[in-house]
């Protein structure tokens, strides 16, 4: 059985903002036995096309779903689990954890220094910019979700300043076809979490500056900037009412074109090697990204320039239901490829759990199958 909080795609439902399309272009969306079928498969699919590809794939698949039951506890028990929920106890011999890995926003501890006349919102809690008072928003984190959301936010006549750390850069197209058009041909999304050297930083990968927007438009640092969002540094510290800002600008700036550009290097490998002639456009290569001619290092919050902060840091998982010793002194999950370091439970759907494409909705079947078949394997050998 398949034990749901809310109703089927329920994150989806309450837990996006309203513009909000997907990152992967429709040809992408699959689920073992389904995939898009519509008439705009270089398109990206909005929040509620999303509902409804994923209802009607549970309703298709014949799902065993329990809606509205959730989950309070997950603990040993007779030699399996037993799982509490809001409609009563549930004994069983194995437990697929496919919760996620985005329950809670991760807000670093300076938030608690941040004057009270700011309003904070996670990116979990944001809508649209009317939920906003008036005035200046400073964007903490530039990852695809503080890109956007820069971006959305300027468009609607606010001042935006966007705080920048560590980011992946990437074009939306490239040689005249969608970048993850190229992350699939290439092999990249299909690389093995076994075969990557720094598994731990592969997990902790920022999500690339990506928009799925029906002019397939590129959103980078030198995108926002040109229309008018102020980019500074990562936000270092709060004290005393003022903001203040890394001066290691140039640094991720840097970091972010070289690996784009190492990736680029792969993809004209494999084309090499791959594709018949004529069959992709010629290599290209793109600007650096742009550094400001002078960036402010701090910001004084109590003067009324902002007006609220919208927290793009991150998420991490919520784990405070389950009563059993798998996770590390970070919190995180102890698992190899999805198989949790307690017998007859696993995880589905965290990042790179056996493919870099793990978290990605057409990532679901490969790491399903391998699952599900160690799972099945288990089952056979305990019995």
């Amino acid at each position: 059985m398949v034990l749901e909080r809310g109703e089927v795609a329920n994150s989806w439902r309450r837990e996006r903002w309203d513009s909000l399309r997907l990152l992967t272009p429709n040809w992408q969306s699959r689920l073992p036995g389904h995939r898009y079928e519509g008439a705009d498969p270089d398109g990206f699919m909005t929040m509620g096309e999303v509902i409804a590809f994923v209802s009607h794939f549970a309703l298709v698949a014949g799902a065993p779903v329990r809606t509205h039951t959730a989950v309070t506890s997950v603990r040993q028990a007779d030699g399996g689990y037993l799982v509490s929920t809001n409609q009563g106890d549930i004994q069983c011999r194995c437990v697929v954890l496919a919760s996620g890995a985005c329950n809670l926003a991760s807000i670093p501890a300076l938030r608690q220094a941040v004057p009270t006349s700011i309003e904070c919102v996670t990116a979990l809690d944001y809508r649209n910019p009317d939920q906003l008072p008036d005035g200046g928003v400073l964007v903490v984190g530039a990852s695809a979700t503080g890109a956007q959301l820069a971006d959305e936010i300027h468009r609607s006549g606010r001042r935006v300043t966007l705080s920048v750390g560590e980011h992946v850069r990437l074009p939306r197209t490239y040689r005249g076809r969608d970048v993850l058009w190229w992350m699939d041909a290439s092999g990249v999304w299909n690389q093995r979490y076994d075969e990557i050297d720094d598994l731990t930083r592969a997990r902790r990968l920022p999500s690339p500056q990506l928009v799925g927007s029906p002019e397939r438009t590129t959103l980078d640092l030198n995108t926002l900037g040109a229309a008018g969002v102020e980019i500074v540094g990562r936000l270092a510290a709060v004290r005393d009412g003022r903001a203040f800002f890394s001066g290691g600008l140039r640094n991720h700036f840097a970091l972010a074109d070289l690996k784009m550009d190492r990736l680029l290097d792969t993809f004209d490998d494999w084309a090499l090697r791959h594709s018949p002639d004529g069959d992709v456009d010629p290599p290209e290569r793109f600007e650096p990204t742009r550094a400001p001619a002078s960036t402010r290092l701090d910001l004084d919050l109590t003067r009324g320039e902002i007006r609220s902060i919208i927290w793009a840091t991150g998420f991490r998982p919520d784990y405070s239901w389950l009563d059993v010793p798998v996770l590390d002194h970070k919190g995180y999950l102890r698992h190899d490829g999805g198989v949790v370091d307690s017998p007859g439970m696993y995880a589905i759907g965290l990042p790179v759990l056996r493919r870099r494409k793990s978290t990605f909705i057409h990532g679901a079947e490969d790491d399903a199958c391998d699952v599900t078949d160690h799972l099945a394997r288990f089952l056979a050998t305990s019995a």
